[in-house]
């Protein structure tokens, strides 16, 4: 179905649903209905799907920072001191991410793509829980956090091998403990001047978590691939992202120039406000389970 044919399509933000809170019923039959006209989705998700997951979030329902913003890619990749402090501090919060297992959210999406209404997931999450939960077409936009990278060269190889190492060159961190943060990092506050970072094994080059970092840009290619196909679906949906980081807002600002309707599940403030269709402010696991109900 193309949104030529919709003469009814609502006109942009006609059917704007405010940021109350929804009951799960009449969120699910307002997303149904949104699937039913849409069919062919591209959908677009954000830390709110991980958080049921333990994978704690960055931002709070206005969009605002709970903590610092995570680590700057620029200074990861200018400062020896930087560095310690995030592979000390990724010895307690990478386990969390590890750890961690797909919530109902990621098999309810995932059984959505089964049934055909999901063309492509884009996930600005670095987790994978996506792919651990079923979903087959999905984009990583920000990376994965299970690999790592040389910055120099191109040996790369799953991240626990350089945890591994990270504990075999500071046996004293194995002892610390601290409060878990978002993208694997831990609240830990101790002197990191002597901790040993793992360099390269092949050069000795800077090795790096293979996720974007704040500062740095998504792939060229990865961002066309997502763009084609929100182009060749019938709509967008956004579940879980506050949108404020502008990799994933740009795809409600092109949704809205090539007349795709956006549907958005997510419980507080986001970015597109002003350019969503429909704003289902509701808890994600609960509302897609009831929607595949209706579907």
């Amino acid at each position: 179905m193309s949104l030529s044919t919709l003469s009814s399509s609502p006109s942009p933000n006609e059917n704007a649903v405010a940021d109350t809170g929804l009951s799960t019923d009449l969120a699910a039959q307002q997303l149904a209905d949104f699937i039913r006209r849409y069919p062919r989705l591209t959908v677009l998700t954000g830390a709110g799907v991980s958080t049921d997951s333990g994978i704690p979030d960055y931002r709070d329902r206005n969009g605002q920072w709970k903590r610092k913003p995570p680590v700057d890619h620029r200074d990861f990749m200018a400062s020896s001191a930087t560095r310690q402090r995030y592979w000390g501090r990724a010895l307690i919060g990478w386990p969390v991410i590890r750890n961690s297992a797909p919530n109902p959210a990621h098999f309810h999406l995932a059984e959505l793509e089964r049934r055909g209404h999901i063309q492509l997931l884009i996930t600005q999450n670095v987790d994978r829980l996506h792919q651990r939960a079923g979903s087959a077409r999905v984009i990583d936009l920000h990376g994965r956090a299970d690999e790592i990278r040389c910055m120099a060269c191109d040996y790369r190889a799953m991240r626990q091998v350089v945890h591994d190492r990270s504990y075999d060159l500071n046996p004293d961190f194995r002892h610390y403990t601290a409060e878990t943060a978002p993208d694997g990092d831990a609240d830990l506050e101790v002197d990191f001047s002597s901790f040993r970072v793992a360099d390269c094994p092949d050069c000795s080059g800077i090795l790096k978590p293979d996720v974007v970092f704040f500062g740095d840009n998504v792939p060229k290619e990865r961002v066309q691939l997502a763009m084609d196909a929100l182009r060749a679906s019938d709509g967008l949906l956004v579940v879980g992202s506050s949108l404020m980081v502008y990799s994933g807002f740009r795809f409600c600002r092109y949704a809205k120039e090539w007349g795709k309707p956006i549907a958005a599940l997510n419980f507080g403030k986001t970015r597109a406000d002003d350019l969503i269709d429909l704003k289902l402010s509701a808890g994600i696991g609960e509302t897609l389970a009831a929607t595949l109900s209706l579907l």
